[in-house]
Formats: C-alpha cells, structure tokens, sequence
C-alpha cells in the first residue's frame, strides 16, 4: 500500500488540534485541566504548522521519523480530545455515567508533553522553525520521548537525517556514527535498514569530490552487508552501478573498501552476484589485481592476441630477455609495472602517479579485496567464472599466487578453486579456458603444483589439490606430473590434506574419467597404494574417500603386484561395516574391487567371489 504524502499525514494532527481547542473552550468542568491541555495542543499546532511549511519547501529531507511521530502525535491529541469532550455539561444521566480524575487528565497532559517533545526534537534534527541545523546531532543529542525506551532507534534517525540535510563534514560524521552502531550487532543493523538508512549511504558513496565521504558510506555499507535480506534492500536501491562506478573510477582506499562491499554482496545474495556480473565489475576488479604485476602495452596484447600469438610473443620476449628468473617464463610478455588503469582507472586520487606513490601497504590492501572480491563473484557460478578467463584474469591470478603471500595468495588460490570447480561442471568452460597449449592453463597449473609441493600450510594446499582434482578430466595420460605430488600428499601430516589428496586422485580414477586406466596405473607406480591403506585407519571422512580410491585402484590397475603385495583384499574384507551402513554406495563398490582383485591375484588367497557386510 502506497503512503500518504507527509503533507496530508501532516493536515490531519493539525485538524484535530484545532477540535481539541474548540472542546477546550467549551468545556464546563475541569477547566484548569483542560486550559493545560490547551497550551500543550497550540505549541503543538504552531510546530506542525511549521513543520508543513518545511516540507512544502524542502527539496528532500528524512521522512521516517517524521511520519513516526506524527502517527504518536495524532494518536494523543485524539485522546486529549476524547477526555475534554466529557467536561461540557450534558444531561443528568450522561454526568453520572461519565466519571473523569485528575489521574485521567494528568496521564493525557504527559502524553501531549511528550509529543512536543517528539516534534522539538524535530525540529532540532531537521532544521525547521527554531531549532538550529546542526545543534545536538549524533549520539549525543538528547533523546526524543518516543525513543525512550529505544536510544538507538534516536541514534539512527538523527545520523540518517544529517546525512540528509547537514554540510558535508557533519555527512561523514554521521555516516561513520552508523558504522559503529552497526558494528556493534546485527540488531543495528536491522533497524538502519529498516529505517531507510541504505538510500543516504549509497549517495555519499557518490560523492566524487570527497574520498572520505565515499570511505564513510563504504564502511557503513560494508558493516550492513553480511545478511542476504540488507542485501537486497542495496541492490533494490540501485547500488550495484553505483558500487561498480565507484571501483572503477576512484582512490585506490576508496577501491579497496569498495571491492570489499562487491565482496560481502555476492558472499550473501546470489542475486547481487549475478548483478555485478552483469555491469561487468570482474574486468576493473581484474585490471586493479593486475597493477604493478604487467605492463600496460602486454597487457593490451594479452587482450587481443590469440592463444597461438601469446606463445609467439613469448618466444620472442625469452630470445631479447638477458635478466629474469627462470620460473618467470610464462609471464615475461606481460610483466614489469602495469600502473595505468585502461578506461576503468581514471580518477582525480587514480592518476598514474598517485598510484604508483600510494604506500605498499595499500596497494596489497587493495589487491587483497579484489582478489576476495573475484573468489566471491566465481563461487558457483560458471557464468562468473567464464568472465574472468575471458579477462585473462587466469595469468594475472597464477602469477600472484607465485609472487605473493599471505592471504593475497590464498584469495588467489580460492578463486582458482572456484573457477576450476565451475570447469568441471561445465565442458566448454573447460575447454575454453583449461586448453593443454594454454600459456594461462600451464601458469596456473604450474602454481598449483608449486603451492601443494613447497607449502607447509594445509590452508594453501587444500584449494591447490581441490583445483587439481577438479581439472582431472583435462589431464592427458602422459601429464603424470600432477600425479606425483597428489600421491606424495597421501602421507601428508595433516589427515585432511591427505583426504583431499584421495578426493582428487579419486577424480583421475573414475569411471567417468575417460583415462581412469592410465591413471590408475600412475598412482600405483608413484607408490600410492601404501600411504593409501594407512589412511584407512584415518577418521570417517578419510576412511570414506580413502576406500573409494583403493577400489577404483583395483578395478582399473587390479593386475599389479603392489595391490597383492599391501595386502588390499585383507583390508577390503575388513572395511567398518558401521561405515558400509551408512554409504550403500559404497557397498556395492567394495563388492566389486574384492570380486576383481580375487579374479587377477588367487594365489595368495583363496578364491571368495562374493562378499555380503
């Protein structure tokens, strides 16, 4: 139902003050009573008055508390009304019937007292009639009747209302005045949103002429994102162009907080994910990740030339290069400083200079939010992830993953993990970006190894081995180099690193994997089958992964000896019946690898062709 425009909500208190002083001067008892309630009902009446002729003339000012306290202000004016109403003489029986107190009179004049305290308060956060814009705003500011019992409620309206109607230093003090409520606890949140705090954020994040305002309503905004329904409401007010403007044409502190927000967006609303996708922030959030890692020229190149010019130009770089480290020969076409922004980095704070004379430490801040920001964009989505191959995002994430650490790597690596995740739903994703002559596919595939070889840290080598295991289908029978380190994992410390190590080697071995055979074969060679059996012993999850591994071990390299040899059957046949109860799937799976490791090796056992848990 759509509202009332403040002016009518505003007639009707108006209205019915000018009754209540009509009673008033009718009434024949308690006329002391009913003069007080007179007072209170004309300072009433002048400050609506007011109040109209403020918002007849106003361009815009902050409705909600507006139309919350005249609601409070009509409801007591028609109880005023009701109680001066008995004190005209009327019949004998009406004034035997009809009993009033002082009680009754003294509970009507602290509710009128209260409402001109509502409308003074007003009046003092909106500018109107006598009350100085400017005074008392923010949390200090005395608290109206109607909020008593509720401070924050007063808190939000009169920082919301400052960044209405207040000179621009106030604005950002009052925007950062929300951030700290909002801070505090989701309950905060939830009223800011509710009180139509989103609107006034989202227009000071425009405010191009003051980074500080854009990093007051950044901040606020971030701390409101973290629930799927705030969310909303920002995308509902037409914040992803506003957002995605203020990324790609702006201060690099500003950047930072505001790849934050499309960060904290896509994480909690699937919805605003696809809309960022769809003003295309992946390619400013792909070019700001890629400041000071390529050159501006390369990186043009790497634009439009196709796969078979990127491997010419790189022959061509390799022959002029005399310095530069060996590991670098994917990138070397694109390296050096890339320090402009093409069309996405134009801004007063963003010129070419400024940026490179930013602190390192925001740069790497920035880098690090844009990085999050692409992992949440991917996060099962092939449509997102399709985009930023597109970007040539691939190169730019694998040579920051070999160049970086910290958690710029690991928001690399986890936007890798999404992307080849999305590949392995989707076959033409796939294709298109995971091509075996790919420079970017042998990048990323290279950094992968390298994170799962060299790391010590469980958190960097999870999304390593996921990655791989995703690209499984991808791998020719020869590319054995990706075999080895999986296989190496199984005797990892860490059980869960070992357990996805069994995921994503299961992946080469199943059945769905056209080269099941060929890598099966591999993973027996590398001496997978030992650390294997010990992960067995594992928990739940790696018994689980571990078993399903080991029979597709058998059912596809069942005729060599070191199956015979680690004693498999044994451990096949006396595989937890607790865990064969709880997967059935998995049931049929060991019947068949015991069936077939019986069938190649009855020399060592006697034969049982059947197995019943």
């Amino acid at each position: 139902m759509e509202e009332k425009r403040i002016g009518e909500e505003l007639s009707y208190p108006i209205l019915l003050a000018e009754r209540v002083r009509s009673a008033v001067e009718e009434a024949d008892s308690f006329k002391l009573e009913c003069s007080t309630i007179g007072n209170y009902t004309d300072m009433l009446a002048e400050k609506l008055r007011l109040l109209v002729r403020f918002t007849c003339s106003a361009q815009s000012f902050y409705e909600r508390p507006v139309r919350r306290i005249i609601a409070e202000v009509f409801k007591n004016l028609d109880r005023a009304l009701t109680l001066v109403r008995k004190c005209k003489r009327r019949n004998v029986l009406r004034r035997v019937v009809t009993i009033i107190s002082a009680t009754d009179f003294r509970k009507v004049q602290n509710l009128l007292e209260a409402s001109v305290g509502d409308v003074k308060w007003l009046e003092s956060i909106l500018g109107f009639g006598n009350g100085a814009a400017g005074e008392d705003v923010g949390i200090d500011l005395t608290l109206p009747p109607i909020a008593s019992n509720d401070p924050i409620l007063a808190w939000v309206w009169s920082s919301i209302a400052s960044i209405h109607v207040r000179p621009l230093p106030e604005k950002i003090e009052a925007a950062n005045q929300l951030a700290q409520l909002a801070q505090d606890n989701d309950r905060n949140k939830q009223i800011i949103v509710e009180e139509a705090g989103v609107p006034p954020l989202l227009k000071l994040l425009k405010e191009t002429d003051s980074p500080e305002a854009q990093i007051a309503g950044a901040t606020a905004l971030l701390y409101l994102a973290n629930d799927q329904e705030r969310v909303t409401t920002i995308v509902n007010e037409q914040g992803v162009p506003i957002v995605v403007k203020v990324l790609a044409d702006s201060p690099m502190r500003v950047q930072t907080l505001t790849a934050s927000l499309v960060a904290r967006m896509a994480e909690n609303d699937s919805v605003a994910q696809d809309d960022f996708a769809r003003e295309n922030v992946i390619r400013p959030l792909v070019t700001l990740l890629s400041f000071e890692t390529f050159s501006d020229d390369q990186m043009v190149q790497l634009g439009k030339q196709s796969i078979h010019s990127i491997i010419q130009i790189n022959k061509e770089m390799e022959k002029n290069s005399i310095n530069g480290s060996k590991n670098n020969h994917h990138y070397r076409p694109y390296m050096t400083s890339f320090s402009s922004f093409h069309s996405e980095g134009s801004s007063r704070g963003g010129n070419r200079k400024g940026r490179e004379n930013e602190k390192p430490e925001v740069k790497l801040k920035l880098k690090i939010s844009c990085a999050e920001a692409l992992w949440m964009l991917a996060r099962g989505s092939v449509s997102n992830s399709k985009r930023i191959t597109e970007t040539k995002g691939l190169l730019c994430l694998a040579k920051l993953v070999e160049m970086e650490e910290g958690e710029l790597q690991y928001n690399c690596l986890m936007t890798i993990k999404e992307i080849t995740a999305a590949a392995e739903s989707n076959a033409d994703l796939r294709r298109a970006a995971f091509k075996t002559n790919s420079p970017a596919a042998k990048a990323v595939i290279d950094q992968l190894l390298r994170a799962i070889k060299e790391s010590d840290s469980p958190k960097l080598q999870i999304p390593a081995i996921r990655s791989i295991g995703s690209l499984a289908r991808t791998f020719p029978a020869r590319e054995t180099r990706v075999i080895g380190p999986l296989v190496a994992q199984l005797s990892s410390r860490s059980q869960e690193v070992a357990t996805e190590a069994a995921i994503a080697l299961g992946k080469f071995t199943c059945s769905e994997n056209f080269l099941c055979d060929a890598h099966s074969k591999a993973i027996v060679e590398f001496n997978g089958v030992l650390p294997l059996m010990r992960l067995l012993r594992g928990n739940e999850r790696a018994q689980f992964h571990g078993l399903i591994l080991l029979c597709h071990l058998v059912l596809h390299a069942g005729n060599n000896e070191a199956l015979e040899q680690a004693r498999v059957l044994t451990a096949l046949e006396g595989v937890d019946r607790t865990v064969l109860a709880q997967h059935p799937e998995l049931r049929e799976l060991v019947s068949m690898a015991i069936y077939h490791i019986n069938l190649y090796h009855t020399s060592a056992h006697s034969q049982r062709f059947s197995f019943v848990p």
